[in-house]
């Protein structure tokens, strides 16, 4: 009886393998959504056999959690359609390591690649010879900037530009006037510096007398925290901390506990869910942190691979936002009851009941 929940949920990936096998793609997600019969499903053409295809994601922090959820969706979306992947690139976002990631995948005869463009020029070259040798290429989680000449066929993942601009919104309805510390891990960066740029943004437009300053962290989760620690001990005036990584956004939340500075009118956010981000909202340290979901970048990402190689490139790839939620001390609580694959949480594969109201 203890091994009945894992024997249910293997049955059930087996029913999805077998229906994306013998019934067409569209009419089998239709049948997992319920929107058709079974019996009209086997009715359907049947979807023809295929090569284990083989995707490549080069990631500009392999090691990072962030990219634990991502690496989860990868691994769901491509048992489910039976493909590989690779997991490859940099431990800490050395573009170069990233540029030989992407070409030795294009030698190896790669089926499809995955990037962050996380650079504005440095992946055009690489990418153009992907598709050269008939290799399709998607950006996931930072995209090249418009008129970069980057030939990717589409990216998944957040509008970065927006998400910022929303959190310095965020940050001038909490603050009228003072120091606000503005932490990025790597400046310039195209997964997070967008991000910079829209907060700073916002924060000047609305014309409070907020003086901004920018400090750059670093690529890992102890260096983010030192820097933060040391720039709070040197400017303990401040009135807000907030962070557009991951990591700097756990390292605001610890420095914004480690000194008890709520109860000094202090406010703090960032964005991504690392479990530590969240606790720390639900204790009251953090005033918010913005979900980028990334699983499903992960996730859609291999869908859209997929579909282009089963169409022959027939059907395009399109551009995908991977969506924005602030995550409060309001909404915090099912992020911290509920131990999933979809925030990185929990390694175990599982359906998540839910019930009530649905509240955008």
């Amino acid at each position: 009886m203890a091994g009945k929940p894992e024997r249910d949920g293997e049955d059930v990936q087996e029913m999805r393998r077998g229906l994306l096998q013998g019934a067409g793609l569209g009419a089998a997600l239709a049948l997992l959504g319920g929107a058709i019969t079974p019996a009209q499903a086997a009715e359907a053409a049947p979807f023809p056999s295929h090569k284990r295809w083989k995707i490549v994601f080069v990631n500009h922090v392999t090691t990072n959690p962030f990219f634990v959820p991502t690496q989860y969706g990868i691994q769901d979306s491509t048992a489910l359609l039976g493909m590989d992947y690779q997991w490859t690139g940099s431990a800490n976002a050395d573009i170069a390591e990233m540029v030989n990631a992407v070409n030795a995948a294009v030698a190896a005869k790669a089926d499809a690649i995955a990037v962050p463009i996380v650079d504005p020029k440095a992946f055009n070259k690489p990418i153009q010879s992907a598709l050269d040798a008939g290799i399709p290429v998607f950006a996931y989680n930072a995209d090249a900037p418009q008129g970069s000449g980057n030939p990717r066929l589409s990216y998944i993942g957040q509008d970065l530009y927006l998400s910022g601009y929303q959190m310095g919104e965020r940050i001038v309805s909490l603050i009228d006037s003072g120091l606000v510390a503005l932490f990025i891990a790597t400046p310039g960066q195209l997964n997070i510096q967008p991000r910079l740029d829209g907060a700073t943004a916002a924060i000047k437009k609305s014309g409070k007398k907020i003086d901004i300053q920018t400090i750059a962290t670093g690529a890992t989760v102890n260096e983010e925290l030192s820097k933060i620690k040391a720039f709070y001990l040197g400017h303990q005036d401040l009135k807000g901390m907030f962070a557009v990584d991951a990591g700097s956004t756990q390292g605001v939340a610890e420095v914004m506990k480690e000194n008890n500075l709520p109860s000094k009118g202090v406010h703090g956010g960032g964005f991504d869910l690392l479990p530590r981000t969240v606790q720390l909202i639900k204790d009251g340290y953090l005033d918010f942190t913005i979900d980028q979901q990334p699983y499903v970048q992960g996730f859609y990402t291999v869908i859209q691979a997929f579909i282009y190689l089963a169409s022959g490139g027939l059907v395009g790839p399109a551009d995908v936002n991977t969506g924005l939620k602030f995550v409060t001390k309001d909404n915090v609580e099912p992020y911290l009851t509920t131990s999933t694959r979809f925030e990185g949480k929990s390694q175990k594969p599982q359906i998540v009941p839910r019930t009530g109201a649905i509240k955008s």
